[in-house]
């Protein structure tokens, strides 16, 4: 598994695309038991290396009721992003994942990684890519019928700031699934 992380580390398959180049941000280990499948790393933490270092992961680590050492712990959780580096900025916000990313690596690891129990789908691409044609219409839907894909995966939003929108229009999204989630994963980690 090291050098398989060491490759990816390393890779520089889309670099001509990158408009910081490349800097591929990755966390898994042998033990891992959950794996968080996001979209791709923002600025700070292409800046800083170290995934969900800013305002998006804080809340996810809120959602999650875990703590910083319990997150980044990589027995407890694998992070394994649809889109390694930093794709750039677009029009709304940040550009999506690059789609060669997760083709790439993505099945790679997850072979390196036989103890996972729980995948968490972060936000539409990583839904669309691992649910397939079992996605709904729309994020809210997939998120509203989670407990179809349990027991392996768990989609979630994304907890950027930016979708604070979304939560308030979605209000049994904190409710309802929020204390299902925390439960699940405090009966995984360590």
């Amino acid at each position: 598994m090291e050098d398989l992380l060491s490759k990816i580390r390393n890779c520089s398959l889309c670099k001509a695309h990158l408009p910081l180049g490349p800097r591929p941000v990755v966390t898994a280990n042998q033990e891992s038991k959950i794996v968080i499948i996001g979209q791709a790393p923002g600025t700070k933490v292409h800046a800083s290396g170290v995934p969900w270092d800013d305002a998006s992961g804080k809340q996810l680590r809120n959602w999650l009721g875990v703590t910083n050492e319990q997150f980044y712990d990589e027995k407890n959780f694998a992070i394994v992003p649809m889109g390694f580096c930093y794709p750039g900025r677009g029009k709304g916000g940040d550009l999506p994942p690059r789609p060669e990313c997760a083709p790439q690596w993505h099945e790679q690891l997850l072979e390196f990684m036989p103890k996972v129990e729980l995948v968490l789908l972060i936000g539409l691409y990583s839904q669309k890519y691992y649910l397939k044609k079992e996605a709904k219409k729309t994020l809210t839907e997939t998120v509203g019928n989670y407990q179809e894909y349990l027991p392996m995966y768990f989609p979630l939003p994304h907890p950027s700031p930016r979708n604070r929108f979304w939560l308030t229009r979605n209000p049994w999204f904190e409710k309802d699934i929020l204390p299902i989630l925390k439960s699940k994963i405090q009966s995984l980690i360590k």
